[in-house]
């Protein structure tokens, strides 16, 4: 594991660098940032503003994510710094948003069947891949090139989940 090579100082600039890019990139789809947790991310789409294609900006975010990860990394690969690979997962679902938490602490997130399955997704998606849900696939087909992975079993649903392969 890279945290185990790294010493904290340096993971931790890496990672703000590497977050750094990521919500740029997230903004300028017209993303929302939901949550940074250890070395991952949350993002929403379609909130801000209200979209329809939603999915497809979510889509071209994740490509332009790996695309620019890939180039950091190119970049820290010549320096003999440590690498990664990041693994994406959308889906596309309603969802209950809004500050969930405690009287102490309250956080602005979204929360329901749509957000696990896309944690679920992201878990599976292998370094350099994109996996998106069923109603991520309707709704940008023939905007990019996707290919059928399959059914999935996913934690917490009776039924499996059909997923694709964002091709870049």
């Amino acid at each position: 594991m890279i945290a185990e090579r790294m010493r904290a100082e340096d993971l931790v600039s890496m990672l703000n660098q590497f977050f750094s890019i990521m919500v740029d990139i997230i903004f300028r789809n017209n993303g929302l940032l939901d949550k940074f947790v250890g070395d991952q991310l949350m993002a929403l789409f379609g909130l801000i503003p209200p979209e329809s294609n939603s999915p497809r900006g979510a889509i071209k975010a994740a490509i332009e994510m790996q695309d620019a990860t890939e180039g950091l990394m190119e970049i820290r690969s010549k320096q003999d710094r440590e690498t990664f690979e990041i693994g994406i997962g959308i889906n596309t679902g309603a969802a209950i948003v809004g500050n969930v938490g405690s009287k102490n602490r309250m956080d602005y997130t979204a929360i329901g069947d749509s957000v696990n399955v896309a944690a679920r997704l992201e878990q599976i998606a292998k370094g350099g891949e994109i996996i998106i849900g069923e109603e991520t696939y309707g709704r940008s087909q023939g905007h990019f090139r996707i290919q059928k992975k399959g059914e999935i079993k996913v934690k917490n649903k009776t039924e499996p989940v059909m997923c694709y392969k964002v091709l870049r």
